[in-house]
C-alpha cells in the first residue's frame, strides 16, 4: 500500500510558478512509476507527467517546455516544476502511484488556480 500526500497549490497570475510536491510512504524505489494528473472542473483526469523506470520521462505536449517532473529519492518525494503558467493549467493536480504487481493509488489533490 501507498499514502500520497500533495501540497504546493495555490493561486498564480498567468506567467508564474508554482512547485508541486508528492511525498509517498514508502521508497520510491519501489514504485514503477509515479505520475502528475489533472482534472479541470467539467474535463476528464489527465496526464500531466510521468516518470517510470527511475528515468523515463513523459509529458502532455500542452506542459511540455514549461513543466519538470523530478525526484529526490531519499524524501520519497515527486515534485512537479510548473513555469510560465497559464488560465488553462487551472485544475485540480493529482499524484499517481503505480506499482508492478497491484493497484494504482491516488493522493487527495491540490488545487492550482492561474487568474489574474
Amino acid at each position: 500500500q501507498v499514502q500520497l500526500v500533495e501540497s504546493g497549490g495555490g493561486l498564480v497570475q498567468p506567467g508564474g510558478s508554482l512547485r508541486l510536491s508528492c511525498v509517498a510512504s514508502r521508497s520510491i524505489f519501489s514504485i514503477y512509476a509515479m505520475g502528475w494528473y489533472r482534472q479541470a472542473p467539467g474535463k476528464q483526469r489527465e496526464l500531466v507527467a510521468l516518470i517510470s523506470s527511475g528515468s523515463s520521462i513523459n509529458y502532455a505536449d500542452s506542459v511540455k517546455g514549461r513543466f519538470t517532473i523530478s525526484t529526490d529519492n531519499a524524501k520519497n518525494t515527486v515534485y512537479l516544476q510548473m513555469n510560465s503558467l497559464k488560465p488553462e493549467d487551472t485544475a485540480v493536480y493529482y499524484c499517481k502511484a503505480s506499482l508492478v504487481f497491484g493497484p494504482d493509488y491516488w493522493g487527495q489533490g491540490t488545487q492550482v488556480t492561474v487568474s489574474s
